[in-house]
C-alpha cells in the first residue's frame, strides 16, 4: 500500500458505506441525462444562441428577460448542480469504504467530461451552432453517459459482492479487482458489446439527421450551417440512411434477446435487452409520426429522451454480459459436457 492510501485510511474524515455511494452514482447518472435532456429543448425551441457569448450572457452574469435568452442561460445554471452531483460521485469514491480505486477512476472522468462538455459548449456558442460542434457536443454527452452508467453499474454489483467487500475490508482498504463473474458464451458476450457499438452508430446518425434538419438551434433569421451533403436534398438522404440504420439495430436487438431467453441466461442480462426493444419500438412509432408531421420539436424532444433511455439500456445489457469467456475456458468447458454425457450413457453392448 502507498503512503498516500495509508494515510487515507488513517484519516477521520467523512466515510460512505457501499449502499450510500450507489446512491450518488446514480444521482450523478439522472443529473448528466437531464441536462442531455435539457440541451436538447435549447437547441429544439432555437434557443442556441439566446445568448450569444460565453460563459456571460450578452456580456453580463444575467439573461436579458426574452425567452430564447432566458432557456439558453437557464441550461448553463442547471450545469452547476450537474457538476456537483459529478464531483460527488468523484468525491465519494474516495471516501467509500472499502475503498475500491476503479469506481474512483470512474468518478473523476464525471467531473473531467462536464468541464469538458462546458469548454465545448463555448466553443459551439462562439462556433454559431456550426453543425459539427452541435454532434461533437452530443456525442461527448453520450461518452460521459458511458462513464456515469458504468459506475453506477459497478457501484451497485459491489452490493452483490459482500465476500470481495470483507476480503478488502481485512486488508485496510488494498485495491480490490472486480469479482469475477460467471462469463456467458463468447458469441453472445461478444454480440452484446456489438450492439452496444451499433447503438452508438445509430445515435451519431441521429445526430447526423438533426444536424440537416430545420431544428439547427437557432431562431427565425439566424443563420445556422446546417449538415450538407447533397443540397436540399440532404435531409431526407440522412433521414432515410438514419432510419435504415436504426431498423437494423432493432432487428440485432430483438434477435439478441430472443436468443438470450432461449439460453435462459441470467434476468441481469434479459431485463435490459427486454427494455431496450420497448424503447426502440417506442421509438419506430415516434420516429415515423414525427417525419410525418414535418420534425415538429415535441416529438423531436422525446425522440432524444427515449434514445438516451435506449443508449443508457443497450449499455447495461452489455455490462451485465460480465467478462469474455476465454477460447479455453469455452474448450474446457465442452470436455467436460461432452464426458459427463459418456458418463451417463447407457453402456453397449453386443447384439444391442
Amino acid at each position: 500500500m502507498s503512503r498516500l492510501e495509508r494515510l487515507r485510511e488513517r484519516s477521520n474524515g467523512y466515510t460512505l458505506t457501499p449502499q450510500q455511494y450507489v446512491w450518488f452514482a446514480y444521482a450523478a447518472l439522472l443529473a448528466l441525462t437531464l441536462i442531455v435532456l435539457s440541451g436538447a429543448a435549447v437547441r429544439l425551441t432555437g434557443s442556441g444562441l439566446g445568448c450569444p457569448t460565453w460563459p456571460k450572457c450578452y456580456g453580463n452574469v444575467y439573461p436579458p428577460l426574452n425567452s430564447h435568452a432566458v432557456i439558453e442561460f437557464s441550461n448553463r445554471v442547471l450545469s452547476v448542480p450537474v457538476v456537483l452531483a459529478a464531483g460527488f460521485a468523484w468525491l465519494g469514491a474516495l471516501r467509500r469504504r472499502p475503498y475500491r480505486r476503479d469506481l474512483m477512476w470512474l468518478g473523476a472522468l464525471l467531473p473531467l467530461g462536464v468541464i469538458a462538455q462546458a469548454v465545448l459548449g463555448g466553443f459551439t456558442v462562439k462556433g454559431a451552432l456550426d453543425y459539427g460542434w452541435v454532434m461533437g457536443h452530443f456525442a461527448l454527452s453520450m461518452l460521459i453517459l458511458l462513464a456515469a452508467a458504468l459506475l453506477a453499474w459497478r457501484a451497485r454489483r459491489s452490493l452483490l459482492e459482500p465476500a470481495l467487500s470483507e476480503r478488502v475490508a481485512s486488508t485496510n482498504g488494498a485495491r480490490p479487482d472486480t469479482a469475477p463473474s460467471a462469463p456467458l458464451d463468447r458469441s453472445l458476450g461478444l454480440s452484446l458489446r456489438g450492439l452496444a457499438v451499433f447503438g452508438a452508430v445509430t445515435i451519431f446518425a441521429g445526430t447526423a439527421a438533426t444536424a440537416a434538419g430545420p431544428n439547427a438551434g437557432g431562431s427565425p433569421g439566424q443563420k445556422i450551417n446546417r449538415l450538407s451533403i447533397d443540397g436540399s436534398g440532404t435531409m431526407d438522404f440522412v433521414i432515410h440512411r438514419h432510419a435504415e440504420i436504426a431498423l437494423l439495430f432493432s432487428i440485432a436487438a430483438v434477435a439478441l434477446w430472443w436468443v438470450a431467453r432461449k439460453r435462459r441466461v441470467d434476468q441481469s442480462v434479459q431485463r435490459p435487452l427486454t427494455v431496450l426493444c420497448v424503447l426502440l419500438a417506442l421509438q419506430g412509432i415516434v420516429g415515423l409520426d414525427q417525419y410525418e408531421t414535418h420534425l415538429p420539436t415535441e416529438l423531436v424532444w422525446v425522440h432524444v429522451g427515449l434514445a438516451c433511455c435506449a443508449w443508457l439500456s443497450v449499455l447495461w445489457a452489455a455490462f451485465a454480459a460480465g467478462p469474455l469467456a476465454s477460447t479455453r475456458t469455452e474448450s474446457a468447458s465442452e470436455r467436460t459436457a461432452e464426458g459427463s454425457l459418456r458418463a451417463v450413457a447407457p453402456a453397449k453392448f453386443p447384439g444391442n
